[in-house]
């Protein structure tokens, strides 16, 4: 997916879509040029307009196109007798690419798609070049025998050690395998996104 300059949607979207900019001094940079630009147009953000950034951060976050995206956020209202939050969390986080990344096996979602595309992982033994794939509970995901001594494993221990994985991922770093552990939560999620707004814009 082709998102653009990230440092210029991040200072649109929110300072910590990107790991590149979730630095403090991109951070203080961002308010700066908010202040001002508040000061030449000021202005009030309506609940749909809230509701319609707290869609794009996101979607822009996990690196999805918007039709994949709706489809999501639609099946996840859908389900009867469900919560739409938990589910669409679900299923954005268990998507391959994610795991990939929130494990420390990629140093960004990004890096981690095209991993994913490139073939470097199985998943229970099994080769998966798709990364939206869902993964479940039980799965387990390892490097291919292949690419282990790929060059963009080299710095693998020290992304698995500096990076702290979600308490339903378990890293095994000796073996260079993660485990689905359980399914993920929407109380879990690490970053300050507003799922109920994300859900309520496309039940407009």
């Amino acid at each position: 997916m082709i998102r653009g300059p990230q440092y210029k949607i991040a200072r649109r979207l929110g300072a910590h879509l990107f790991e590149k900019t979730q630095t403090q001094k991109f951070a203080a940079r961002a308010q700066r040029k908010g202040r001002a630009t508040q000061s030449k147009h000021p202005s009030s953000r309506t609940d749909f307009g809230m509701q319609l950034l707290e869609k794009q951060k996101l979607r822009v976050a996990y690196g999805i196109s918007e039709r994949q995206f709706s489809r999501y956020v639609k099946d996840a209202v859908a389900k009867k007798n469900a919560n739409s939050i938990e589910k669409l969390n679900e299923r954005l986080e268990t998507r391959l690419d994610n795991v990939v990344y929130r494990s420390g096996f990629a140093p960004t979602r990004a890096g981690g798609r095209q991993m994913v595309s490139h073939g470097h992982f199985l998943v229970n033994g099994k080769r998966v070049t798709i990364p939206s794939y869902a993964v479940k509970k039980g799965d387990i995901i390892s490097i291919r025998e292949g690419s282990k001594n790929a060059g963009i494993f080299n710095s693998l221990i020290e992304r698995i050690t500096e990076r702290k994985s979600p308490e339903w991922l378990t890293v095994d770093s000796a073996l260079r395998q993660v485990t689905i552990s359980a399914m993920p939560s929407a109380g879990g999620i690490d970053i300050n996104f507003n799922l109920a707004a994300v859900v309520e814009f496309y039940s407009r």
